[in-house]
């Protein structure tokens, strides 16, 4: 059994693990080996986590010191706290990746380990998270991924554009020659005008047919007479 000295220090062991911290996650710790839980903190480690066990009531102290709300009494387990740095988006996923990866006993359910996650709690946004929300957030990619995919999602297209100008342009280029544009004639230069003709010089007068002897002179006459 701890001394009252012992548990004096765990407690101020875990105020200083919260004052840098932006998320707790609640596990189950029973039936995880020494060396299971080994491999848990030097996960945890890498993602700026910290994996302490302390009793239910001194870790009751802590949270109600700090104004967190969190029935401890429904866990009727062990508890131990994933104390993180970084907030519940991105502690989630190492959390559930350590346990979904623990080998499971044979005859038990797929999810055995899972089930050892237990809740959380955001600091940040302070606001209290289920084991569902846990694991939900655990099985998405980190968001370096998310955002890679969305980013791909939204260069696709130009790409194909792309594409498609390339090919267009290797068609264009290695195909038959294009056939040559037909030059615009010419055009011909206007034609002088036509000379109009001049009108026809009038003909000469006709020379007055000699008169008929009816239109004789009345000299003509008289020596007509005569000479019959």
């Amino acid at each position: 059994m701890k001394t009252r000295a012992q548990k004096e220090t765990e407690l101020a062991n875990a105020r200083a693990l919260f004052e840098k911290s932006e998320a707790l996650v609640f596990a189950d710790f029973t039936k995880i080996t020494a060396e299971n839980l080994r491999k848990l903190r030097t996960e945890l480690k890498k993602s700026g986590a910290n994996f302490l066990v302390i009793k239910k009531r001194i870790l009751g102290i802590l949270l109600k010191e700090k104004g967190i709300d969190v029935d401890l009494k429904q866990f009727k387990t062990s508890v131990g706290t994933i104390f993180s740095e970084v907030d519940s988006e991105h502690i989630a996923g190492p959390a559930f990746n350590f346990f979904s990866g623990m080998e499971v006993p044979e005859g038990e359910a797929k999810d055995v380990w899972i089930k050892k996650i237990l809740a959380g709690y955001n600091i940040t946004a302070g606001t209290a998270m289920t084991s569902e929300d846990i694991v939900y957030i655990g099985k998405l990619p980190p968001r370096e991924v998310v955002l890679a995919q969305f980013l791909g999602m939204l260069a696709a297209p130009i790409r194909s554009f792309l594409y498609i100008l390339d090919q267009k342009s290797k068609m264009g280029g290695g195909g038959a020659a294009a056939a040559p544009v037909a030059e615009s004639p010419t055009p011909a230069a206007p034609s002088a005008p036509e000379p109009v003709a001049e009108p026809a010089a009038a003909a000469p007068a006709a020379d007055p047919a000699p008169s008929s002897p009816d239109t004789d002179s009345p000299e003509q006459k008289v020596e007509l007479t005569q000479a019959q």
